[in-house]
């Protein structure tokens, strides 16, 4: 991982590139970020940054984390993450991450928290097939069949079944940077992003780029 940063999602809508074509974006505000603590080979066995992203409230912080803030020299952030970089030799304590790390073109992979859906039957979760819809039909919406009778038994594992759906760590690849604004603190990344508005997602450089 070359690049990092955390970002709040804000929203969809689009823009004209300069060749006139319509691109579907979304709006994230990324940054900026603050580096509240770095790891070395020393003291933790490998080397990462941790950064800080959204100022805390004061009294929603409890005295080890604040020790930890105080130490930083930093005020109270919201939400905590660590960065495995390439070399963390260029950041120090203190230091600000902004949108500016990415460009326009840079393809990277946006990672958050799907939007959930509470419980779901299988023709939701799954796209399955519904039943017969006449009125002597008694299987409309059901599960359907539930596999071999006397062998084996049983239902067999990884059967989709109805149940939680949504709500899981979710990382989509090879998104396009479609704008990057440093004064605002903005990315706008080609398509959509796991989450819904106001989530925080990590962007970070494609690993298949």
């Amino acid at each position: 991982m070359k690049k990092a940063i955390m970002a709040k999602k804000i929203g969809m809508t689009q823009v004209f590139t300069e060749n006139g074509a319509l691109v579907p974006v979304t709006v994230l505000e990324a940054g900026p970020c603050v580096v509240i603590q770095k790891k070395t080979m020393e003291n933790d066995g490998y080397e990462a940054i941790q950064v800080g992203f959204k100022d805390a409230k004061a009294k929603k912080v409890n005295k080890p984390a604040k020790g930890h803030f105080d130490k930083a020299g930093v005020a109270a952030k919201k939400y905590l993450k660590e960065f495995r970089l390439e070399d963390t030799s260029a950041y120090e304590v203190g230091a600000e991450i902004k949108a500016d790390v990415f460009a326009a073109g840079d393809k990277v992979d946006a990672s958050g928290v799907s939007k959930g859906k509470g419980f779901q039957s299988t023709i939701k979760r799954y796209n399955a097939q519904r039943g017969p819809m006449g009125h002597g039909s008694k299987s409309h919406r059901v599960v359907g069949s539930m596999g071999s009778s006397a062998t084996p038994s049983r239902v067999k594992k990884g059967k989709r079944m109805p149940g939680h759906m949504g709500s899981v760590k979710v990382t989509i690849q090879n998104l396009e940077i479609v704008r990057a604004d440093a004064e605002k603190n903005l990315l706008l990344i080609k398509g959509a992003v796991p989450g819904p508005k106001g989530s925080v997602l990590v962007i970070k450089d494609s690993v298949k780029a």
